[in-house]
């Protein structure tokens, strides 16, 4: 079911989404500074390219001071266009009938679109019953 369901999402949106993401990996690598923020629009990239089974959880190797700066200057310099473009891509999947549950989650992947910094994605059968929080972004199997 989540092959199927992520042969969807590639065909109506994952791969546009994706492309974006891979942009704006690109225009941040430009410069030294960027590559961190690169590194995090990749990772994004390849979960908006095939995100079911797949969750976005807290890392718990995270430095949260660190994590709020970059996820601050993220925000500023790619975050915002990129939930931007969840937001409208989620909106026009939940038009249809069929594309409400990948709307829905799409519209959930703005979030993390915003704040990348400190979340790591993790397959969903490596989670821990009771890990999960309600920050945790699952596409189900």
């Amino acid at each position: 079911m989540k092959t199927l369901l992520n042969v969807i999402w590639l065909v109506l949106a994952g791969f546009w989404l994706a492309l974006a993401y891979l942009v704006a990996a690109i225009i941040l690598a430009i410069t030294i500074i960027g590559l961190p923020f690169a590194k995090q629009a990749l990772k994004l990239g390849v979960y908006a390219f095939w995100p079911f089974g797949r969750a976005l959880v807290q890392s718990p190797t995270r430095m949260k001071g660190l994590s709020v700066v970059g996820n601050v200057l993220w925000f500023v310099l790619a975050g915002w266009w990129l939930a931007l473009g969840h937001l409208i891509t989620g909106v026009l999947l939940c038009l249809t009938i069929i594309g409400i549950p990948l709307g829905i989650g799409d519209i959930k992947m703005a979030g993390a679109a915003l704040v990348p910094f400190g979340r790591q994605i993790v397959r969903v059968s490596e989670l821990n019953v009771g890990v999960a929080s309600s920050s945790t972004i699952v596409f189900p199997d």
